[in-house]
């Protein structure tokens, strides 16, 4: 088996923005909640973190800033995909040299490369640093799904350690399973399916929802990971219209907007993300009512 980058719940985590700028001393204030509220590990740059509006010198700041915060408490998993591997393997270095415990890399996005290419992609950047690595399948976003074929054969390279799959496919999650064994680890990338690639031997999720309700994140990982398969569904089940309301529009635009509704000084949505429409705007204000959160 390769080795645990974290086990449980991380939060892919919102970045604040102010006058153009990344906030820091409140990513500084977002960090500090989440550790002291059980997050397993922190990813910084990531989706929900909008890097793909971030400039290359407010992307490696925001992985710096978070290394050195976090301060080794948790992992830092900085994401460093693009859909230019050259790229992608400058930022992954630069994460390695400031001192991230791991990568996250999306699969190359608009310019769809074949699995051939896929395989490549992942493997250079993997050669280029000691740190693990974490592939991210989300082909909603991208337009590519990594095969089961694929996944196999990336699963032989000794820093391709997991997967962050997004596919929203559990029948896949069962056959990369079957396919790579012990030499591939799974994290969801979907709050709604935890418990289920959980129940499939995930070691846990890289989370939305995390970032507004981290200990109960952590504690559905933690029960099932001690046993209480029933304390674990109740929290999936209970969380249902809190995660679906996260998910009503685009993400980061609901949790960006639950964070500041919550009391986090979290700026603008970087265009050409907008504000919520009324009504889901209602909806999430209604869930979070529900859990206690407003």
């Amino acid at each position: 088996m390769k080795p645990t980058i974290f086990r449980g719940a991380g939060v892919a985590i919102a970045t604040p923005f102010s006058d153009g700028g990344i906030n820091f001393s409140e990513l500084g204030r977002l960090i500090d909640f989440q550790i002291d509220n059980g997050t397993d590990a922190i990813i910084i740059t990531g989706t929900t973190g909008e890097s793909a509006t971030m400039s290359d010198e407010e992307h490696r700041a925001a992985i710096k800033f978070a290394v050195d915060h976090v301060k080794k408490k948790i992992p830092v998993i900085a994401g460093t995909g693009s859909n230019e591997t050259a790229y992608a393997i400058s930022l992954s270095k630069f994460a390695a040299e400031v001192g991230a415990d791991a990568l996250l890399c999306v699969t190359p996005y608009y310019n769809k490369c074949t699995q051939k290419g896929l395989v490549k992609h992942f493997e250079a950047i993997a050669d280029s640093t000691d740190l693990p690595v974490i592939l991210y399948n989300v082909p909603s976003r991208t337009g590519v799904n990594i095969s089961i074929d694929a996944y196999r054969e990336l699963s032989k390279h000794p820093r391709i350690n997991a997967t962050k799959e997004a596919n929203g496919d559990l029948t896949s999650v069962l056959r990369t399973r079957y396919a790579c064994g012990d030499d591939l680890n799974i994290y969801s990338g979907n709050d709604d399916q935890t418990l289920a690639i959980l129940s499939l031997g995930g070691l846990g999720v890289i989370s939305v929802l995390s970032n507004i309700m981290p200990r109960q994140t952590h504690e559905l990982c933690k029960n099932f990971f001690d046993g209480d398969l029933d304390g674990a569904q109740r929290l999936q089940i209970k969380l249902c219209d809190l995660i679906d309301a996260l998910f009503c529009e685009v993400n980061p635009i609901p949790v960006k907007t639950a964070l500041r509704l919550i009391g986090f000084e979290m700026g603008e949505l970087r265009m050409p993300l907008s504000e919520m429409e009324e009504k889901n705007l209602e909806r999430l204000k209604s869930a979070l009512k529900n859990h206690g959160l407003i």
